[in-house]
């Protein structure tokens, strides 16, 4: 079944796409009020889920809160412990091998791999100083 494209759900995917921050179900609906004043937070979560069933959006989690990103493609997300802001890393700025034969020798199949990784981003590292002091 078909889901029918809506105005609200133009407008939610307009907002995710339009932005590389990764926003909130509550930063995107502030942003959708300004287009639809009397849109719901509700409307706003029931569209983002269509918008991630149909493979439009990523919704990030850190088991606290989700976070949104119209960036479908292969890549990681970096997320700074200081300023909570979220980064893509592209696929070709690590490289990771992995070797998963005792894995699949055991039976488990294996469809992807996520890393997401935490740490300190460039802006708020400006003038702190990361190496251990011994």
């Amino acid at each position: 079944m078909q889901r029918r494209n809506t105005n609200q759900r133009k407008i939610i995917y307009e907002i995710i796409k339009s932005t590389d921050i990764h926003p909130t179900a509550d930063w995107i609906y502030e942003k959708a009020k300004m287009y639809i004043p009397n849109i719901s937070l509700g409307t706003v979560y029931r569209n983002l889920k269509v918008l991630q069933e149909e493979g439009l959006i990523l919704e990030i989690t850190d088991g606290r809160q989700s976070r949104f990103d119209a960036r479908t493609d292969r890549h990681y997300h970096f997320k700074c412990i200081k300023c909570d802001s979220i980064y893509d890393i592209d696929l070709d700025m690590l490289h990771i091998s992995a070797d998963l034969k005792h894995l699949t020798k055991k039976g488990f199949k294996i469809n992807q791999i996520n890393i997401d990784m935490e740490g300190i981003c460039p802006k708020c590292s400006k003038g702190v100083n990361l190496e251990k002091n011994n």
